[in-house]
């Protein structure tokens, strides 16, 4: 599994990928794998805005159901529907393909400052 190299990362296990001024948002390859199979996944509405650390989606496996948190606040300007319909493409391809939602953030940089480096989150893993 490829992790793309500017990907930030929280403590709560979102990752943030910054591409044109859009960011990715979605679940780390550690926080998939904790879950397990993922059943069910739900996200919001296009348009919606949330701030960081506000619960914006839920995933749920066969283990257990988790709040997925902004990592920084933001206007929702796409959601991955293809996830919502198959849900296991996030246990197969978290980065790639199973990313959650895209969001326009005008504080985005000042936000991220308590986010993690992907070497630095695996470091806090262990």
């Amino acid at each position: 599994m490829m992790v793309p190299e500017s990907i930030l990362c929280t403590k709560s296990h979102e990752y943030l990928l910054e591409e044109n001024g859009l960011y990715t948002i979605g679940l780390t390859d550690y926080a998939v794998e904790q879950l397990g199979d993922i059943v069910f996944v739900e996200l919001p509405e296009v348009g919606s805005e949330y701030s960081k650390g506000e619960v914006f989606a839920t995933v749920e496996s066969v283990k257990a159901a988790s709040e997925i948190y902004m990592p920084v606040g933001g206007k929702i300007v796409e959601v991955n529907e293809k996830i919502v319909e198959t849900p296991e493409i996030l246990n197969e391809s978290p980065y790639e393909e199973g990313w959650l939602v895209k969001i326009e953030s005008e504080c985005a940089q000042e936000e991220s400052g308590d986010l993690l480096e992907y070497s630095d989150y695996k470091e806090e893993l262990e």
